[in-house]
């Protein structure tokens, strides 16, 4: 009987705690999703607001400054000619997000419009497009971009072209998968059985159907935009080394790092991967929105 009592308890409190486990949850994820708000809100604000707002020369050089640890005067620092690490780290990233929000443009433009002809063809062009789309994914998007980049002159538009280039491919097979779902729809039957063409089928019933989709993966490409540049400026390929990125601010402190300086590296660090959380962040509340059924999935 004691038994008997015992079960009967833990079957009625198991939902009261399963439901306390979700409340729990979804008020972890909602201070996320705000947490990453904030940090996208100041980092717009500060990229607006700073350069008008700080007369001053970010390029200024003042070696009697050089190395300064943070303090008032320079809350994240001097460098090793004396510029004020503050204000670099903010045009640095004004420079990044720049490229990385153009970049992803670009490229879920293309790979919108890949992806969409494919399917909406269907037959022998979608399947070798698809095979075409396969080859370049095994290429490492890294490798690749770095032979993009060798090809040009070092630049912001060379940086962006490789980013674009080099990130439409999964945003076609998204695009693609969505517009084969959509293509069994009954209102698409119904126009191809009314006599309308196929480009009218995929403008005005399949393509608004997936911009949900390609913005959602416009705004998830910016964060590895901006990590492909940062990457390919800190290898020499992407910006000329005096103008500020977050990839070039990194690369020329690594001698004031092994000499013990910190503050060179780990603030344009910090402001290469605290941004592209955040966004990935946001990206990722937006996903859950537009799926609820694949919270678990991470699509990069």
């Amino acid at each position: 009987m004691a038994e008997t009592t015992k079960t009967a308890d833990s079957a009625k409190t198991a939902p009261v705690a399963w439901r306390r486990a979700g409340v729990e949850r979804r008020s972890t994820r909602a201070w996320r999703v705000r947490g990453s708000a904030v940090i996208v809100a100041l980092v717009v604000l500060a990229v607006l607001l700073v350069p008008p707002l700080v007369q001053l020369d970010e390029q200024a050089v003042d070696l009697a400054a050089k190395l300064q640890p943070p303090s008032l005067a320079h809350p994240f620092g001097t460098d090793d000619v004396g510029r004020d690490l503050l204000l670099r780290c903010v045009y640095g990233l004004r420079v990044s997000l720049l490229v990385g929000v153009v970049a992803a443009v670009v490229a879920t433009v293309i790979g919108t419009a890949v992806g969409a002809a494919a399917a909406a063809s269907g037959g022998w062009f979608d399947r070798v497009v698809m095979r075409l789309v396969d080859l370049f994914s095994s290429v490492p998007h890294l490798l690749l971009g770095i032979f993009i980049v060798a090809m040009f002159s070092p630049g912001v538009w060379p940086v962006v072209i490789s980013v674009a280039l080099t990130h439409w491919l999964s945003t076609a097979r998204i695009v693609r998968s969505e517009v084969l779902s959509l293509r069994s729809r009954p209102y698409v039957d119904a126009a191809i059985s009314g006599g309308a063409s196929r480009w009218r089928v995929a403008v005005r019933h399949l393509l608004p159907g997936v911009l949900p989709q390609a913005g959602l993966a416009a705004v998830l490409m910016v964060p590895h935009a901006i990590w492909h540049e940062s990457a390919l400026s800190f290898l020499g390929l992407g910006l000329p080394t005096h103008q500020a990125s977050l990839g070039t601010l990194v690369q020329a402190a690594r001698g004031s790092l092994l000499a013990g300086d910190w503050w060179p590296t780990l603030f344009p660090g910090l402001f290469i991967i605290v941004p592209t959380l955040a966004i990935a962040g946001l990206a990722g509340a937006w996903r859950e929105r537009l799926n609820p059924r694949r919270r678990s999935e991470l699509m990069l």
